[in-house]
C-alpha cells in the first residue's frame, strides 16, 4: 500500500511487490519456527526440576500412585480397570470411577523405565511441549501462521486466580497436581480443531471422533468441553446447517461409541460413586458465578493474574475483530461462541441454579474447571488479536512514511524504525509475563530441592515404621487428618498422611480423594472414638513422639520424630450384630450415618445395616440393647493374609461363639463377592458404607474377592469398530468441492 490507509489494509493482507513477497514469506516462516522453538526450549529449561524424584504435596501423589498400581496390574497380566484400588477412602474401583486412561498409558512406559520415572517425565513433557499442540490445532483450524504461533507462545504464560486452568500452577509441585487434566489439554485443542473441520467436511469425522473420545477418557470435565464443540459448532454456519447437523450427529454418535468403554461403566456403577458432600455446596463444585468470573475477566485475572494483562488485551482485540467480521469469518464466530459458552458453563450452578441439571451427571461435575475452556478459546482469540495488531502496524508503516516523508530511502528507514519500535513495545508487554512464570517455576524448583533434602533426613527415619506396617499388614494406618495435627507431622513439607501414599500404604486420613462411598464418612472420622478405628479397619498409628495414642494401642517402635503404635484389636475384619437399619444414598451417606460414626456401636460389636438407594436392608441380627452382640467380645478374629492387590482378595479366619456379621472395612461396591468355607454368600452394606456377610457360629474361612466391570474388551472393540467404519465411510465419499472451497475461503484468515 503506497498512498492511503484503508480498512482492508489493516484488517486484510497488504499488497506487496512480487520480488519482496517471497523473501518476506521465508523470513516470516523462519521467525515463526524460532519463536515456537524458543517457547518450547524455555519451558524445557524452566520446568526441568519436574523430573526430580520427590514425594508430592498435591494431587499428583494420587496420580503417581495410580500409575504404580496400573504398572503392577499390567505386569501381573491383569486389567487395572477391573481392579480394586485399596489405598484411599477405604478403597474403590478408582480406575472405573475416575479418569484413568492417562495413568494406564503412563504405566505402559513404566514397564520400561519404572512407574515413578514415567510419571515425572510425563508431567514434564506434557507441560513443556504443550505449545506445539496449541500451534498444531491452530493450523488445523486454518488460522494464520502467526496467529497460531502467538497463541502457542502465550499458552505457557497463562495465570489465573483459581489456579486450576491451563497454567503451570495447575500441575507443578507447589500447585494443584491436576495431572489428568494435563493429558486432556493435549487432546481438547485438537478435538475442537478437527470437530470444526469435520462439521464442514466429512473426511475429518474419524480423527474428530477419536480425539473427542480420547478427551472424554482422559479427563471427564474436559470431555464435556470436547462434546460441547460437537454440539455448538454446527450452528456457526447457518447457511449449511442441515448438512453440518448431519455430520455433527454422526460425529457425536461415533464419539460416544468410541468412549463407551468409559461412559457405560460409569453409568452402570454410578449408583455407588459418592457425591462429594463436603464440597457440594461450595464454588469448587458449583462454580464461582457470573459476577465473580466477569469481575476476574475485566480485571485480567482469567489470563494474567498478578501482572500486566497482555493476553487479556490481545484476546479482547481478537474478540472485537471476530465480532467485526462476524458475517464473513466463520472461524472467528466459532471461537467467540466457544469462548462465551465455556464462560457460561464456568458460572455453574451458582448462577443458573437447578437449570444446570439439564447437563448429564451435573452433580458429579466441578463447574469451576470449565474456565479452562474460556482460557483455550481465549488463547486463539489472542492469537487472532496479535495477528491483527501486526497487520495494523505493517499497514501503518507503509502508509505513514509515504504520506509524511519524502524520499524512498528515508521512507524505508522510517518503516524499519516504526517496526522496531512496535516490536520493542510488544516484547516489553510480554516480558512481565515471562518473568512472573519464571519466578513461579523457580519457586517450584526450590521447593522440590528443599523437599528432597527433608526426605533424605526424615525418609530413613520413617522407613522402618512403613516396613513394619507392610510386613505385618492386617489393617490400615492413621497419621492424622488435614483438619488436625496431621498437617504438622511431616516428612520434609509433605504431611505423613500424604507421604504414606507415595509408599503405597493403605491409610485413613488423606480425605476426599476418591468417589468411594466411604470418602465422605472418612471426612467425619473422630480419632477420639475407638469405634471409628474399627469401622475403618485402622490397626496402625504413626504419631509425633510426644503424642499419646488417642485409643488403646501398643508401642511398636520410635525413629526420629515418629512413633508407631499398633491396635491389636482392630483390623480389616471384625464382627458385629446388626441392631437396626438406616436409609442412605450416594449423596447423603455421610450425614445419614453420622450418628453411627459418632457412637460407640462398633466397639460393642454392633452396627446398622444400610438400605441403600431404595434397596432393602438386611434384617437385623439382634434387637437393640441385647446382650447377644456383647457376647461377641469372646470371639477371635485372625486375618490370615493382608489384602492382595494383584488378585483383589482379602481373607481371614473367624472364631464365632454365635452367628454374626463379619464386617470387612472396605467401601461397599456390588463388585465385592464373598465365600464362607468355599460357599458363595450374599454381601450386605453396613454403616457407614462397608461390606458385610452373615456367618454362622463356629470356625470359618471367609474370603472377600473383588470382581470389576466385566465388559471392557467388548466395549473397546465396539469403539474401534465404530471408528473404523467411520473412517472407511468417509474415505469413500467426498464433500462437494464447490461448497468446501467456499467454506475454506470464508474460514481461512488472511
Amino acid at each position: 500500500m503506497t498512498g492511503t490507509l484503508t480498512t482492508s489494509g489493516i484488517l486484510g493482507p497488504a499488497p506487496e511487490t512480487a520480488g519482496s513477497s517471497q523473501s518476506l514469506l521465508s523470513a516470516r516462516r523462519g521467525l515463526q519456527w524460532v519463536a515456537l522453538g524458543l517457547a518450547v526450549a524455555w519451558n524445557l529449561w524452566d520446568l526441568r526440576a519436574t523430573v526430580l524424584p520427590v514425594s508430592y504435596l498435591d494431587d499428583a501423589s494420587m496420580h503417581e500412585q495410580m500409575v504404580r498400581y496400573a504398572t503392577r496390574a499390567i505386569q501381573a497380566g491383569h486389567n487395572p480397570l477391573t481392579g480394586w484400588f485399596p489405598f484411599l477412602g477405604a478403597g474403590s474401583p478408582q480406575f472405573l470411577h475416575y479418569q484413568s486412561l492417562g495413568a494406564i498409558l503412563t504405566a505402559l512406559a513404566g514397564l520400561i523405565v519404572g512407574p515413578d520415572a514415567a510419571f515425572r517425565w510425563s508431567m514434564f513433557l506434557l507441560l513443556a511441549l504443550w505449545p506445539l499442540v496449541i500451534y498444531a490445532a491452530g493450523r488445523i483450524l486454518q488460522m494464520g501462521v502467526w496467529a497460531s504461533t502467538t497463541a502457542a507462545v502465550l499458552s505457557s504464560l497463562l495465570m489465573t486466580v483459581p489456579g486450576v486452568g491451563y497454567e503451570h500452577k495447575a500441575y507443578v509441585w507447589i500447585g494443584f497436581g491436576v495431572w489428568a487434566q494435563l493429558w486432556a489439554s493435549w487432546t481438547l485443542p485438537l478435538a475442537w480443531a478437527f470437530t470444526w473441520r469435520a462439521v464442514g467436511n466429512r473426511k475429518f469425522l474419524a480423527p474428530a471422533a477419536l480425539l473427542v473420545a480420547l478427551t472424554a477418557a482422559l479427563h471427564f470435565e474436559t470431555g464435556y468441553l470436547a462434546l460441547l464443540g460437537v454440539v455448538v459448532l454446527p450452528f456457526v454456519v447457518p447457511s449449511d446447517l442441515k448438512s453440518r447437523l448431519q455430520r455433527a450427529g454422526v460425529l457425536l454418535a461415533c464419539s460416544l461409541l468410541a468412549s463407551a468403554w468409559v461412559v457405560i461403566p460409569l453409568i452402570a456403577f454410578g449408583k455407588w460413586a459418592a457425591i462429594n458432600q463436603v464440597l457440594q455446596s461450595t464454588p469448587l463444585v458449583n462454580g464461582y458465578g457470573a459476577g465473580r468470573i466477569l469481575s476476574w475477566l475485566v480485571n485480567g485475572q482469567v489470563y494474567d493474574a498478578g501482572r500486566f494483562p497482555v493476553i487479556t488485551l490481545l484476546a479482547l482485540v481478537g474478540l472485537a475483530v471476530s465480532i467485526r467480521r462476524w458475517r464473513t469469518d466463520p472461524l472467528g464466530r466459532a471461537l467467540v461462541v466457544l469462548w462465551v459458552v465455556c464462560l457460561m458453563l464456568a458460572f455453574g450452578r451458582t448462577t443458573f441454579g437447578s437449570l444446570i441439571n439439564v447437563i448429564p451427571a451435573s452433580h458429579d461435575i466441578f463447574f469451576r474447571r470449565f474456565l479452562m475452556g474460556t482460557q483455550l478459546a481465549g488463547l486463539y482469540l489472542a492469537g487472532q488479536g496479535a495477528a491483527w495488531c501486526a497487520r495494523a502496524v505493517i499497514a501503518l508503516t507503509r502508509w505513514a512514511p509515504s504520506r509524511l516523508i519524502d524520499g524512498a530511502s528515508r521512507q524505508q528507514n522510517t518503516r524499519w524504525l516504526l517496526v522496531g519500535v512496535a516490536g520493542a513495545l510488544g516484547v516489553a508487554a510480554v516480558v512481565p509475563a515471562f518473568v512472573q512464570v519464571h519466578r513461579y517455576d523457580d519457586a517450584n524448583a526450590s521447593a522440590i530441592e528443599i523437599q528432597r533434602d527433608g526426605e533424605s533426613i526424615q525418609g530413613p527415619q520413617i522407613t522402618p515404621l512403613i516396613s513394619y506396617i507392610k510386613s505385618h499388614g492386617q489393617g490400615r494406618t492413621y497419621a492424622g487428618l488435614p483438619t488436625n495435627w496431621g498437617m504438622t507431622l511431616t516428612v520434609g513439607a509433605v504431611p505423613v498422611f500424604k507421604y504414606l501414599e507415595s509408599q503405597d500404604v493403605d491409610e485413613i486420613g488423606y480425605t476426599l480423594r476418591t468417589a468411594s462411598l466411604m470418602t465422605d464418612p472418612e471426612y467425619l472420622f473422630q480419632q477420639s472414638n475407638p469405634s471409628d478405628f474399627i469401622l475403618f479397619g485402622v490397626r496402625y498409628l504413626i504419631l509425633p513422639v510426644a503424642m499419646p495414642p488417642p485409643v488403646p494401642a501398643s508401642s511398636v517402635m520410635q525413629r526420629g520424630g515418629f512413633r508407631l503404635w499398633e491396635i491389636t484389636a482392630s483390623g480389616y475384619l471384625s464382627t458385629v450384630e446388626t441392631i437396626g437399619e438406616v436409609a442412605a444414598n450416594r449423596a447423603d451417606v455421610a450425614t445419614r450415618t453420622e450418628a453411627v460414626l459418632h457412637s460407640s456401636l462398633a466397639a460393642h460389636h454392633e452396627d446398622l445395616s444400610v438400605a441403600f438407594a431404595g434397596s432393602g436392608a438386611a434384617d437385623p441380627t439382634a434387637p437393640s440393647g441385647s446382650e447377644a452382640a456383647r457376647l461377641l467380645g469372646t470371639m477371635k478374629t485372625v486375618t490370615s493374609q493382608p489384602f492382595n492387590i494383584t488378585n483383589n482378595v482379602a481373607a481371614g479366619t473367624v472364631h464365632l461363639p454365635r452367628p454374626a456379621i463379619v464386617m470387612f472395612s472396605a467401601s461397599y461396591d456390588p463388585g465385592w463377592h464373598v465365600t464362607v468355607d468355599g460357599r458363595a454368600e450374599p454381601t450386605q452394606m453396613l454403616a457407614p458404607a462397608v461390606v458385610g456377610v452373615a456367618v454362622k457360629a463356629g470356625v470359618h474361612h471367609v474370603v472377600f474377592t473383588y470382581e470389576g466391570f466385566a465388559y471392557y474388551p467388548e466395549l473397546a472393540i465396539l469403539g474401534v469398530l465404530a471408528l473404523a467404519l467411520l473412517l472407511v465411510g468417509t474415505r469413500r465419499s467426498k464433500a462437494s468441492p464447490k461448497k468446501m472451497t467456499s467454506e475454506m475461503i470464508r474460514a481461512r484468515p488472511p
